[in-house]
């Protein structure tokens, strides 16, 4: 291990006990000291393996899936990591935390505190976004709140702030003759009781305030509830606004001012309006003020920043007018209104002939020969007052009609469920018309620095927003780049992080739902590096994924500079590059499941690829994943989709051929996922299996009618509970349950399949319900489960568990491994074809009852593809795969493409988003995105072969494809 890091003399070892001169260590050694020692691991399927990590090292976990990276990387190091934290708290936090079981470990010594960086650790709250996130926009705000001009949205000028004298000329101009109180705001949206600012008021001679709206007596000692968000304004003076009073209405201003900290409010009490005034903001020409601009005015998560239509989500709720009448030529009573559904003797019906009646209608009219207005106010509601006949002789009734829309919109947002999901048939999301998307109010869009808002810099490729944030202080005064100096240079410190990961595409306002595993630790390992820690233990997760090649070097260099920093870093990889840039490798294997779990070789690159073992082979090309001899043709048909401009998207036209193994690559960002997962793919849902899909916008799209059917298989979690997992979702465990209340025991019983489902009371432990595990709320941390003590992590009671199918209760055939699976049930061919399809896609290792919240992004990918290959293709089937090699070593890769070669021989098309050289090079048709990402891609730099693409030599994918097709000439 080298002796210096960036420059800087390591400090020496402390020597042994009893050590006389320490001896120079030899090349390559680890010293004690150096290094992270496991001893007697035993977690899942190791085979109580002994490791060395080299402490302050890049070190990479490689193996085939299922060999147990994960268990030692994630479930042994950073569990016992973890657990040794809880313990540095008193016994009295501990009681609430309960207890976190130690891994199943002998001993691990010279452990620094750990940080995991994970794929899973993904937000799916609507409300963030990339900028929330990494903090840059929290920056932001602060920035424009301190240093930004303010502009007036009604007439664009610049903000101007007015005399104490001016204030008092305004007054006696606009409310001569009003009565007025002048207030002084004193809170603004902050929590607490507020008690002694109002013993305080009492003091200095005040008895009114105005809180929350309502003006109050404060001689009362009001009590605010504390933990809710409250205004508070100081009554300074009561006045009916005149000239003869003008010295008292200067006084109060003046009083008003130095309480409000140079604002006041002047509320009219004959127009209940309020008036802002200040010495701060105003607009010379319409008079219309802005309060001083604070970090929460520019934060869409603020009831005093966010857009009032949408709520700072961006989006609302429309409903579709073609949903609701899709069938203009029916009548009323032919049940032309699809959500009220069949003609009845209801009041929404009477209420709906009555306005039918108003206009001279009746309800046998077709809809078709009403005027526009009449549909119109069926759909929105009346003004006036509607008056219906009664039906039984008394007098008529008048009502407020208010529409149909208005009443599926109102149970679309609150609703109960079943009528949140009987609305959402008509309704869909759009754009917020108010904020267009931005999620802000009005006002925050009008303080601008250098001509740009704070809207327009959430909305730019990273790698604009640094290359702006670098050359803004050219732009700002002399006041300006005082204040902003710090933050500038923190915002374009940041942001340089995002870019040395590769995420140069994204967008600040980019929502967090939308970010792939990848991106994700991608944008968490910048905020790492960013916080400038030093000592720790980072471990990660398939960092490149979803990287291009061509940014692969700068992930590891964003890792080294983390190494540098003094920390030791511990990655679970695949790639090649990664691995060859290491400084230590240990490669778990031999095989997955049970056949792993020993560590099969250990050293640098260079000592890893003379070991022998399967990766190393990979590694010096001994082995290596054939390029087809020829490449397919297809079935003679296309599909054409043309004049896609989503997104990025330049008016592309693409052709896929069909009856072959379509692969779309590109660097990140270039437009792939806009391409097939937002345009492609909702035509082909919406047109085969009427989907709600609302594709981007494109221009027409030929060849459909060659293919039947559209599977997409995604990267998205088969669950979002602990219940849900491989045996659930694939459907095996139904069959599994039949089998076993068939078995004598369980019908003596009297036992039915319902009594071995643990989501159902009867044979579930009612303890933990069925989870298995009990859920500690970690507050600060990720939660943790810890086994149930009652069932010891079994999910069933006693008498449930003494049914027994070859000596196996159901809790054991929950953990049991799919290899192990297919020979326990080898003859039950309901079970024996579905593990079968397990085992092809390379998931042998994982249990039948795995938790779906523990399987990464690929896994969960893997699982939906072999539950697709389990049901009977037509032969006409349009496959797509999103990234399907993440978590795959080279050999698992082998696998894949042999299963997804099987699909295209029986003539279905599969289609594959994949930056994974190993898949690109066996594809019978490449579409290459880019040339760049964000604005400088979405065009196709080259399609064809594989071979035709390398020819073109276009775009960044080409030069990696030559190296990989032609190894002898790299």
């Amino acid at each position: 291990m080298s002796e210096r890091k960036n420059g800087k003399a390591k400090p020496a070892p402390r020597p042994a006990a009893g050590a006389g001169t320490k001896k120079k260590p030899a090349p390559g050694a680890v010293l004690e000291a150096e290094a992270i020692e496991v001893l007697g691991a035993r977690v899942h399927n190791l085979k109580n393996i002994d490791v060395r990590i080299p402490r302050e090292q890049l070190v990479v976990i490689t193996g085939l899936s299922g060999s147990g990276k994960s268990s030692l990387a994630f479930d042994t190091i950073h569990a016992e990591g973890q657990r040794r934290y809880i313990e540095t708290f008193n016994a009295y936090a501990r009681q609430f935390l309960g207890g976190i079981e130690r891994p199943d470990v002998d001993l691990i010594t010279g452990l620094s505190p750990v940080i995991a960086i994970e794929q899973k650790t993904i937000s799916r709250n609507p409300r963030s976004t990339v900028g929330t996130i990494t903090e840059v926009y929290d920056l932001l705000r602060l920035l424009y709140a301190r240093a930004a001009d303010a502009y007036s949205y009604v007439t664009g000028e610049r903000m101007v702030r007015y005399t104490d004298k001016q204030i008092v000329d305004l007054l006696l101009k606009e409310h001569d003759g009003h009565e007025v109180l002048l207030l002084a705001p004193l809170v603004r949206g902050r929590k607490g009781h507020y008690r002694e600012l109002f013993e305080q008021l009492l003091r200095q001679g005040f008895l009114r305030a105005r809180v929350d709206g309502k003006v109050i007596d404060i001689t009362a000692r009001p009590r605010l509830d504390r933990y809710k968000v409250h205004d508070i304004e100081l009554v300074v003076d009561r006045i009916k606004v005149k000239e003869a009073d003008r010295k008292r209405l200067a006084e109060s201003c003046a009083t008003a001012l130095k309480y409000g900290k140079g604002n006041l409010i002047a509320f009219d009490l004959r127009t209940e309006a309020p008036r802002y005034l200040s010495r701060h903001l105003m607009c010379p020409t319409s008079g219309i003020a802005y309060e001083e601009p604070e970090p929460n005015l520019f934060s869409f998560n603020s009831p005093y920043g966010a857009c009032p239509r949408c709520s700072g989500l961006g989006q609302v709720t429309e409903v579709a007018l073609d949903k609701i009448v899709p069938d203009r030529s029916k009548s009323l009573k032919r049940g032309a209104i699809t959500p009220l559904g069949a003609y009845k003797s209801s009041w929404v019906f009477r209420q709906i002939e009555a306005v039918l009646q108003h206009f001279g209608h009746d309800a046998s009219t077709p809809f078709d020969e009403m005027e526009d207005n009449v549909l119109a106010t069926i759909l929105n509601g009346m003004d006036e007052p509607l008056r219906i006949a009664s039906q039984a002789g008394l007098n008529d009734r008048s009502v407020q009609f208010e529409g149909i829309i208005p009443f599926i919109l109102e149970q679309a947002d609150e609703g109960p469920k079943t009528a949140q999901k009987w609305a959402g048939q008509f309704t869909h999301m759009v754009t917020c018309p108010e904020c267009e998307g931005t999620r802000l109010k009005k006002i925050a869009r009008w303080f601008r620095i250098a001509g740009k808002d704070i809207t327009q810099l959430a909305d730019m490729p990273i790698s604009d927003l640094h290359a702006h944030m670098t050359a803004l202080p050219e732009h700002l005064d002399e006041k300006q780049a005082i204040i902003a100096r710090d933050v500038v240079k923190e915002i374009a410190s940041r942001s340089k992080f995002l870019l040395d990961v590769g995420l140069e595409y994204l967008t600040l306002d980019r929502s967090a739902r939308t970010l792939s595993g990848g991106e994700a630790q991608r944008i968490r390992l910048a905020t790492q590096i960013g916080s400038q820690l030093t000592g720790v233990l980072y471990i990660l997760d398939e960092p490149s994924i979803g990287l291009h090649m061509r940014d692969d070097q700068r992930l590891i260099g964003s890792l080294r500079q983390l190494r540098d920093g003094g920390n030791s870093v511990l990655v679970v990889e695949h790639d090649k590059e990664m691995m060859l840039n290491a400084d230590h490798i240990i490669d778990i294997g031999p095989g997955a499941g049970v056949h792993g779990g020993h560590v099969v070789a250990q050293g640098d690159a260079q000592q890893l690829m003379r070991s022998g073992s399967l990766t190393a082979k990979y590694l010096t090309g001994e082995e290596r994943i054939a390029v087809p001899a020829e490449r397919r043709k297809g079935n003679g048909h296309r599909i054409v989709l043309k004049g896609a401009t989503g997104n990025n998207l330049k008016n592309v036209d693409v052709e896929f051929p069909l009856g072959t193994f379509i692969c779309v690559t590109g660097v990140s960002g270039s437009g792939k996922s806009t391409l097939i997962g937002d345009t492609l793919y909702p035509i082909l849902s919406k047109t085969f299996h009427r989907a709600e899909a609302y594709p981007l916008p494109y221009k027409s799209i030929d060849g459909l009618k060659h293919i039947d059917k559209v599977i997409e298989v995604d990267q998205s979690p088969i669950g979002r509970t602990p219940r849900s997992n491989p045996a659930t979702y694939t459907g095996l465990f139904d069959h599994i349950r039949e089998l076993f209340a068939q078995l004598p025991s369980a019908k003596i019983r009297g036992y039915k399949a319902g009594r071995f489902s643990f989501n159902t009371a009867g044979g579930r432990c009612e303890t933990c319900k069925g989870a298995g595990v009990r859920t500690i709320e970690m507050n600060f941390l990720p939660d943790v489960d810890v086994p149930c003590e009652t069932c010891r992590g079994k999910r069933y009671d006693r008498e449930t568990l003494e049914v027994r199918f070859k000596g196996r209760s159901i809790a054991d055939v929950l953990a049991m491994s799919v290899e192990e699976g297919l020979e326990v049930f080898a003859d039950v061919p309901q079970l024996s074809g579905k593990l079968k399809t397990l085992m092809d896609v390379g998931l042998g290792y994982i249990t039948l009852g795995q938790s779906s919240t523990t399987l990464s992004g690929g896994e969960a990918q893997r699982i939906k593809l072999a539950t697709e290959l389990s049901k009977r293709d037509t032969g006409s089937t349009f496959y797509i795969l999103d990234e399907p090699t993440t978590g795959l070593h080279f050999e698992d890769t082998r696998q894949l493409i042999r299963v997804l070669d099987r699909l295209v021989e029986q003539g279905n098309t599969v289609l594959v988003i994949e930056h994974n050289m190993d898949i690109v090079k066996v594809a019978d048709h490449v579409i290459d995105m880019g040339p760049e990402g964000g604005e400088g891609g979405g065009r196709v730099t080259a399609k064809g072969t594989p071979e035709e693409v390398v020819l073109m030599g276009r775009g960044h994918t080409a030069r990696y494809l030559e190296q990989e097709l032609y190894p002898t000439k790299a």
